[in-house]
Parts: structure tokens; C-alpha cells; sequence
């Protein structure tokens, strides 16, 4: 008979009161220790994971770092020696950023910070030192900005300046990097940190600049080493990324026709990576003068005249003064008859140059380097799918015509050129079930979760839940327990005989009590249920109108 709220209260409060005062205790104790358990596996599943915001931190790094969360009241927890960080899951990025943004943690190297604290009077020595610190310190912490890099120093040596040319020397450096567990550093990111310290140091040469990492290794080329390990790898990078593209057109081209799942292309490409430099000078022959290109044109002109001998006796008196001057008197018949004089001889002198342009045709041409040389494709296309009228899924081959045509796509797609001397394949064959379309096994749709699970955040959480719910199923179970026993005790009164559910003692034919039911106090549930069962046998009718009392009352 199912009891109300209320009445299961009282029957709980007169079983509490029934016991004794060891059982009271021990009890509450159980009460209070289970509730407290409740308490902590709930704050446990509530408390945050801890993550790590820095590791391998100096101490004064570790120092600055802590006073900044103190400042901004995040709890924070400290692991091996001091040189791990731990905070929140939750707040490790956004703590990452604000810190940076303060400029911490400094990475234990300093920068031009250092330039702030001169003192005044300082010699020209120590202040060329301490920027020489903060150089190579500012270099490495760019340094350490790359991904695989955990930590970096940066040595520079720059030699005096000195005004004999025989004496001067070449500035150079060495850089020590420690990488990430598992990480390491291709050839273009040491060519990078070589040419990010020569950029930063005046008159610095790539090539003085020697890598090592924490192992011992050589990273950057031997000095006087030919860097074709370099070119060659940049090579292959281009050669791949060329073939990657016309994949991609073929396949692009024709997923629309055969479907996405249904297509597979590679290209071979064979590419010319020799630079060739070509100058030449032609001449042709010399045009007419009416075509020609007058260049420059040069005219000189001269005339002279030849003065008259001289004429007389000699002797002193051809050179005396000549006498008064008279003037003679002629008449018109003597002026014609007298001759003319003859006019002194002259001489005239005239050059001309002319300076045509020399037609010539001057070439000078650089070949192009990663030049296309020849195109191998090959084209693997599915069996067409069919679905049939009974709903059963065919697949069938291609047909000549349709083989032609994706032939025909994936030439144009291609770019081919028969002079060249590219090829083409395309095959048509059923796919295997068991790849998927990426290339790769087909995963079963347990592996994400397995994956999951497996990892070792996976199962970090499977242990905190199992143990919090193992937790709570411990303490409802002693709390089951515990309840149903002072339920027992609260459904009998001490010195009065009652059935189980608060039901009076009957009284038997004639008037004599029933003393088939022993004491409740001492009484346990299989007394109970044995007394029932005599009451049964005894006194059916008595039992069969009891409970059709229980009926009429809803109970």
C-alpha cells in the first residue's frame, strides 16, 4: 500500500526516534558523510581543468608572469620547480594575449630595454657592448617567434671599425636554437633565420651566419658550401605544386560529368630549370644613300688670296720716301687707252663629311627557368552507375564515345601539345569498395568515438566521470539503505501489536486476540510476512475484507 508524502515523513521521524542513541549517531554521521561526498564529487566534476600557459620559464620570467595573474585574480598553479605554469582550460588564450600584450614572459633574454638604464658617463666600450646585448637579444626573440622553436641565442661578433682596408674584417654570428620535442627545421627556415641576422647586422653575410641546434647539428650549409640542396628542394616544391594544378583542371572538368567520387588524375610534368643568357649583334647590309640615316654631316669651306710680289730696283733708292704727290693730267683718249690692271690670283678649298648610321640589331635574351618541357596525364574514371527497376545498383563501362569525349575534355583541360610530345591515358575500371574517395581505408563509425576515447584527454574525462558517478551511486545506494531501515522502524509502535502498513491487530472469532504476530520491535520483514500468512490461514475473511478496505480507500 503506497503511502502519502506526509505519512512517510512521520513514519520516518517515529522510526528515527525509535532508535537507539549509537544508532542515531552512526546515522547522521553516515548522512553527513554522504552529503559531504555528494559535495566534493561535485565540485570535483565542476573544478577546472588545468592547462599550461608557459613552460620552461626562468625564474624571472616565472616571477613577473605570476604577479600579472595575481594582479588580474586568476588562480594559477605552479609544477616542476617553477618552471611550469598552469591556469583554467579556458582562460589560457586569452591570458596568452594579455600578457603579450604587456611584453611577458621576456624569454629571459633582454632587448633594447637595455638601452633605457645608461647611465650617464658611460664609456663608448660599454655602450657598444650593451647594444651589441640588445641586438643579439632582440634577434632572439624574433627567432623564437618561429613555431618549431622553443628557445634561441643569438652570438654576434662585430669586429672594431678601423680605417686601414688591410685590417678590416667581416662581421659574423652564431645562433643556437632548441626545438620542440618532435619538431625540427627544414632547409628554407635556417636559410630564413640566416638572412633575418644578416638583414639586422651592418656589412653581416648570409654565409657567416652558422645554425646549431640543441643536439650538436650543423644546421646551416659549411661556409663556402654551393647551396644547390636549396634550390633543389625549391625545385621539387614547384614542380609539385605544377602538377597539383593540372590534376586539379582535370579533375575540376570532369566531376561534373562522372561525379566527384568518380575521378582520379596525375600529372607528371618535366620542367627546365636551366638558365640560359643569350646576347647578339647582327649587321645588315648598307642601304642606299636615299635610305640611309644621316648620323652627323660636317661641311668646311675656305678661300684665299695671293698677295703681289714685290717690284723695283733694288738698291737704297727704291727705299726712300716718295716725293709730292701731283696730280696727272690725262685725257679721256689716254684713260681708254690705258690697259686695266689685272686682279691678284685667289684660291678656294671646300670639304664635306657625311656619317651614316650602321644598321645592326643588338638581342639579348634570358631563358625562362622552370620552362615547360613535356605533360603526362593519367585518367582513371568509374564504371557508371546504374540503378535498375527493381531498385538493385549496376555499374557498367563507359562507352567509346563517352571514353572520346573525357579524352577530348582532358587534352583542352591539359593544355596539350603533340610538338612537345605529351601524353594522355585515361582508363575506365571499377574503384575498390574498400578505399574511400580520398585515398584512404574507410574508416568504421566507431573510430571517431575509439579515437576519442583513447587519447589521453578522452580518458582523463571517462575517469572523472566513471569515478563521480560511481561516487553518487555508492552514496544513493547507502542512502537507500539506510532510509528503508528507519521506513521499518516508523511503520510499528512499541507495545502495540499492528500488521505492516499500520493496519490494528484483528481480533479473532469469540473474542480471543490474535497472537500470531510476534512484538514489532523485535520483529523483522519475514516475521512480518509469516504473521501475515497465519492471519491468512486463520482468518480469510477478516483479510479479505482488510484489504477491500485498502481498495475503498485508494491505498
Amino acid at each position: 500500500m503506497a503511502q502519502s508524502p506526509g505519512q512517510g515523513i512521520t513514519s520516518l521521524a517515529r522510526g528515527f526516534a525509535q532508535l537507539s542513541v549509537s544508532r542515531k549517531v552512526g546515522l547522521l554521521v553516515a548522512l553527513a558523510a554522504a552529503a559531504a561526498i555528494i559535495v566534493v564529487a561535485s565540485m570535483w566534476a565542476r573544478s577546472p581543468e588545468y592547462r599550461v600557459l608557459y613552460s620552461n620559464l626562468s625564474e624571472r620570467d616565472g616571477g613577473e608572469v605570476i604577479a600579472a595573474l595575481a594582479q588580474l585574480n586568476i588562480p594559477y598553479r605552479v609544477a616542476q620547480g617553477g618552471s611550469v605554469l598552469l591556469v583554467p582550460e579556458r582562460q589560457v588564450y586569452d591570458l596568452r594575449l594579455q600578457l603579450a600584450a604587456q611584453g611577458l614572459p621576456k624569454g629571459g633574454s633582454v632587448g633594447f630595454e637595455l638601452m633605457d638604464t645608461q647611465k650617464f658617463g658611460i664609456s663608448q666600450f660599454a655602450e657598444q657592448v650593451n647594444y651589441q646585448r640588445a641586438l643579439a637579444g632582440e634577434l632572439a626573440r624574433s627567432i623564437q617567434s618561429v613555431t618549431s622553436v622553443q628557445s634561441a641565442r643569438v652570438h654576434l661578433a662585430i669586429p672594431r671599425p678601423t680605417v686601414f682596408v688591410r685590417e678590416q674584417q667581416r662581421p659574423s654570428a652564431s645562433v643556437f636554437v632548441a626545438m620542440y620535442p618532435g619538431r625540427m627545421l627544414d632547409s628554407t627556415q635556417v636559410s630564413a633565420i640566416q638572412h633575418l641576422i644578416a638583414s639586422s647586422v651592418p656589412q653581416l653575410s648570409a654565409r657567416n651566419v652558422t645554425v646549431v641546434d640543441q643536439s650538436g647539428n650543423l644546421l646551416s650549409p659549411p661556409a663556402g658550401a654551393e647551396t644547390l640542396a636549396q634550390l633543389d628542394a625549391t625545385q621539387l616544391k614547384y614542380v609539385h605544386a605544377v602538377e597539383a594544378s593540372y590534376a586539379a583542371r582535370i579533375e575540376n572538368i570532369l566531376k561534373p560529368l562522372v561525379g566527384s567520387e568518380n575521378v582520379r588524375a596525375q600529372v607528371t610534368a618535366a620542367l627546365d630549370f636551366t638558365r640560359v643568357e643569350e646576347t647578339s649583334e647582327q649587321f645588315k647590309p648598307n642601304p642606299t644613300p636615299t635610305e640611309a640615316t644621316v648620323r652627323s654631316q660636317q661641311t668646311v669651306e675656305s678661300a684665299s688670296t695671293t698677295p703681289q710680289a714685290a717690284s723695283g730696283v733694288p738698291g737704297a733708292l727704291s727705299n726712300q720716301p716718295p716725293g709730292a704727290a701731283t696730280a696727272p693730267l690725262t685725257s679721256p683718249a689716254q684713260t681708254q687707252q690705258t690697259p686695266a690692271t689685272a686682279p691678284p690670283p685667289s684660291s678656294t678649298n671646300r670639304e664635306s663629311i657625311t656619317n651614316f648610321e650602321v644598321d645592326k640589331v643588338i638581342r639579348h635574351s634570358q631563358g625562362e627557368v622552370g620552362a615547360l618541357k613535356r605533360l603526362s596525364a593519367a585518367v582513371v574514371v568509374n564504371y557508371k552507375r546504374e540503378v535498375a527497376a527493381d531498385g538493385s545498383v549496376g555499374y557498367k563501362p563507359l562507352t567509346e564515345p563517352e571514353l572520346q569525349q573525357i579524352n577530348a575534355l582532358v587534352r583542352e583541360a591539359m593544355g596539350f601539345d603533340q610538338q612537345r610530345g605529351d601524353s594522355v591515358n585515361v582508363v575506365n575500371t571499377p574503384f575498390s569498395a574498400e578505399v574511400t574517395p580520398g585515398g584512404e581505408a574507410a574508416p568504421s563509425p566507431w573510430g571517431a568515438f575509439a579515437q576519442d576515447i583513447t587519447s589521453p584527454a578522452g580518458v582523463g574525462r571517462m575517469i572523472k566521470y566513471l569515478g563521480a558517478a560511481a561516487i553518487v551511486l555508492i552514496v544513493l545506494l547507502l542512502a537507500r539503505s539506510a532510509l528503508r531501515d528507519v521506513g521499518r522502524l516508523g511503520r510499528v509502535e512499541p507495545g502495540v501489536g499492528t500488521l505492516p502498513g499500520g493496519m490494528a491487530q484483528p481480533q479473532l472469532a469469540g473474542g480471543a486476540e490474535f497472537t500470531g504476530i510476534p512484538d514489532a520491535t523485535a520483529a523483522n520483514f519475514e516475521a512480518d510476512l509469516r504473521a501475515v500468512k497465519e492471519l491468512a490461514r486463520q482468518e480469510p475473511r477478516l483479510v479479505a475484507n482488510v484489504v477491500k478496505d485498502w481498495v475503498g480507500r485508494g491505498e
